[in-house]
């Protein structure tokens, strides 16, 4: 089984809603592709080190076991945060009081860095797999004793939904339903994990109920598993393609698409997608994984800050905020938390008022007499100083020769 890996190929062209062919994989073939866990070598340490981490599936094979805990950590910080200057976001917002519902694998309710913040919807604190709580890692894991790593939103709240069943395995119908209860629930930001070649319908339907309640939908525009030679093309991912959704494509450390986006439509915003570093769903340890869910996962988080900072956007304005401050970088723009939180707001200020029409400013005209007057006194003031600059230079020299005629 391979995994996915940081490829060199450049994004395509931008544009918001241009489809392209891209490659597709079955439901089931997608999620065998990226069951195994194989360590993959993590670039974490923030003084360049390398830290060999376990990687995270997207899925597990029907006999394998649960996803076991990480023994390892990465102690710096990693490429991911620095790229996204989140001391400087800080400041202004650590996305405190807004709730980002995960729709995956599950979040778990052991896993120390997210701990007393997340909330499930039916069985979803159970997350066997480990993906669903890798991605809501991204979005809002609190700093732990041994490691600087933390999610970009550490103070948010996470509601976990199962978009996929107990191995992995997503249906549309559960996404869909996933969207739906996330929404219900209170969510601000929705973000999707998954991206499915089918299920126009119902995600397109599941979108417009969010937007409809003014959540922000964010998710990745294409899969985590890169192509197989061989495989149907399709004409776009869902929910990404929906109307409304705010689409994320992965990047690399050097800016370039990961390599399971290529030939996927352009999308909204592009964010850092491998490899990244992330939690478990147990344990302190750390894994590594790489695609446009965790891009997307950054970027409900940046919206995350976004909203609690200015509670008063709706969705769509905080869509905007992050796309027009997002940083050109390649063919994709890439998302700037601190810019994003720094753009002058106008959504939470009163109306200006509309103009009084009055007369235009006249200012009052002099009367001829005052003018004259000033005038003469102006002419005395100017004799004056022609005078007194006259008797400076006659005076001395008079004095010297006695007052004599020459």
């Amino acid at each position: 089984m391979r995994q996915p890996r940081v490829p060199t190929v450049p994004l395509s062209a931008p544009g918001r809603r241009r489809r392209t062919r891209r490659w597709s994989q079955g439901v089931g073939a997608l999620a065998v592709t990226a069951a195994c866990a194989v360590g993959l070598p993590a670039q974490a340490a923030a003084d360049g080190g390398t830290t060999s981490l376990p990687a995270m599936p997207l899925a597990l094979a029907q006999d394998a076991p649960c996803t076991p805990e990480s023994k390892r950590t990465a102690e710096g910080v990693t490429w991911a945060q620095k790229s996204l200057s989140l001391p400087h976001a800080w400041k202004l917002s650590r996305g405190q009081g807004v709730t980002v519902a995960v729709v995956g694998s599950g979040v778990s309710l052991a896993a120390p860095a997210l701990k007393g913040r997340v909330t499930t919807v039916g069985d979803a604190g159970e997350d066997c797999v480990g993906h669903g709580t890798f991605i809501a890692g991204l979005i809002a894991a609190a700093r732990t004793e041994g490691t600087a790593f933390q999610g970009i939103a550490p103070a948010a709240r996470v509601l976990g939904v199962r978009g996929t069943d107990e191995r992995g395995v997503p249906s549309a119908e559960r996404v869909a339903a996933g969207i739906r209860a996330a929404v219900d629930r209170g969510a601000r930001v929705v973000n999707v994990a998954l991206a499915l070649p089918t299920g126009k319908k119902e995600l397109t339907d599941a979108v417009r109920h969010a937007v409809e309640h003014d959540v922000l939908v964010v998710a990745p525009i294409a899969p985590d598993a890169e192509p197989r030679p061989g495989d149907r093309p399709a004409e776009a991912y869902w929910p990404a393609a929906a109307p409304g959704v705010l689409s994320v494509v992965g990047v690399g450390e050097d800016g370039a698409a990961l390599k399971s986006a290529v030939g996927s439509a352009a999308a909204d915003l592009a964010a850092p997608g491998g490899p990244v570093i992330g939690v478990g769903p147990r344990g302190k340890g750390h894994f590594i994984a790489a695609g446009s869910s965790a891009a997307a996962a950054y970027t409900a988080g940046a919206a995350a800050l976004v909203r609690a900072y200015d509670p008063d956007l709706t969705a769509a304005e905080t869509a905007d905020r992050l796309t027009l401050s997002a940083a050109p970088a390649g063919e994709a723009a890439r998302i700037d938390p601190y810019a994003a939180l720094s753009m002058v707001s106008t959504a939470s200020r009163a109306p200006a008022a509309a103009p009084v029409e009055s007369e235009p400013l006249r200012l009052p005209v002099a009367s001829t007499v005052l003018q004259d007057r000033a005038m003469v006194i102006a002419g005395a003031m100017a004799m004056l100083v022609i005078l007194v600059a006259a008797a400076a230079a006659v005076i001395p020299r008079g004095r010297a020769r006695g007052w004599r005629r020459p």
